[in-house]
């Protein structure tokens, strides 16, 4: 297939677990991007039954891209979803797509995404007759989009500096990871770009991970940015 697109390729083997090993030699090779085809597993069934892009992404901290399908975009230019939520980790997520910018094509369509809370359920169910604030809708919209602001705020910025226009787009939801993956496939999004912590499926399983979710349950092209260094 590479040939055909007039891509020339050096393969290779290794020997060993396949994520980890895969881990090993994109770091030894000095990979710039690891493309890896992915099931969709929850972090649980990887528990269970063994995940290598999981593996790959716990023990490697090249950008890694996750293809759920066969079809990749065809667009010269494409639509490129940016999920921040104010940490460091989601800041390399923007900073990569600004520094990579050709990768995206000749004029990429960028969307900050972030998901806030909905307070409003949050603070409601299984209260009885407990004394609680009263909040109306407009303080709750209010400390939404206060918080909205915060986390997009640094990317931003930091897309300003290069040049870069972005949409923004408000999210609201108690489980960030099905939120962006909903808005991913709603959205016709070509590639969704996250930063990740690069959790092994344990500690996905224990501490959560918003990167692992979404990996389950979208099916759009997510390329996972590891660390949150400025050399990213």
């Amino acid at each position: 297939r590479l040939k055909k697109a007039g891509i020339t390729a050096r393969a290779k083997h290794v020997v060993g677990t396949p994520g980890p090993a895969i881990g090993r030699a994109a770091d030894k090779d000095g990979a710039d991007l690891i493309v890896m085809g992915a099931r969709g597993r929850t972090a649980f069934k990887g528990l269970l039954f063994g995940s290598v892009t999981q593996a790959v992404l716990a023990n490697c901290k090249r950008p890694l891209l996750l293809l759920r399908t066969a079809k990749a975009p065809t667009r010269d230019s494409l639509t490129v979803g940016i999920a921040v939520d104010g940490s460091r980790y989601g800041l390399a997520a923007a900073r990569f797509v600004a520094r990579h910018r050709d990768l995206f094509g000749k004029a990429p369509t960028l969307r900050l995404i972030h998901v806030v809370p909905d307070m409003f359920t949050l603070v409601m169910p299984g209260l009885g007759d407990a004394p609680m604030p009263v909040f109306s809708a407009d303080q709750f919209l209010a400390s939404q989009k206060a918080g909205f602001d915060q986390a997009i705020a640094p990317a931003r910025k930091l897309l300003a500096q290069a040049g870069l226009d972005a949409t923004e787009d408000f999210l609201v939801g108690n489980r960030a990871g099905d939120e962006i993956a909903h808005y991913a496939t709603r959205s016709k999004l070509d590639v969704l770009v996250m930063g990740s912590h690069g959790h092994s499926a344990l500690q996905a399983v224990t501490l959560g991970s918003v990167a692992t979710r979404v990996a389950a349950r979208c099916r759009t092209p997510l390329l996972l940015i590891r660390g949150g260094g400025k050399s990213t």
